[in-house]
């Protein structure tokens, strides 16, 4: 594979994880100020109900907007490095359903 390529791509999949940690901090945030909730208390109550699983996968909608910006620049590689990231989450989410 072209350093290029693998550069890009490895780029793409770097922000499509930090988007991804983004967006869950982001929901986890948002959703103990509307509970009136500390951090640590909702993300108890996530871990308790079995819903970190459920917070990954919102938090990947962050990299929507990733994949989008990289399509408009034509940086396709780093598009698909964000697929990539998004699949890792889903990856993610479905063994923490599991085990």
């Amino acid at each position: 594979m072209n350093k290029t390529i693998a550069k890009g791509i490895g780029v793409g999949v770097l922000i499509g994880l930090i988007a991804n940690l983004i967006g869950s901090y982001l929901y986890v945030f948002t959703l103990s100020q509307i509970k009136g909730l500390s951090l640590e208390d909702t993300l108890q109550v996530a871990v308790e109900q079995d819903l970190l699983g459920t917070i990954v996968a919102l938090g990947a909608l962050l990299n929507l907007a990733a994949f989008f910006v990289f399509l408009k620049k034509n940086q396709y590689y780093r598009a698909r490095g964000v697929v990539l990231a998004t699949l890792i989450a889903a990856i993610v989410v479905l063994i923490s359903k599991f085990y």
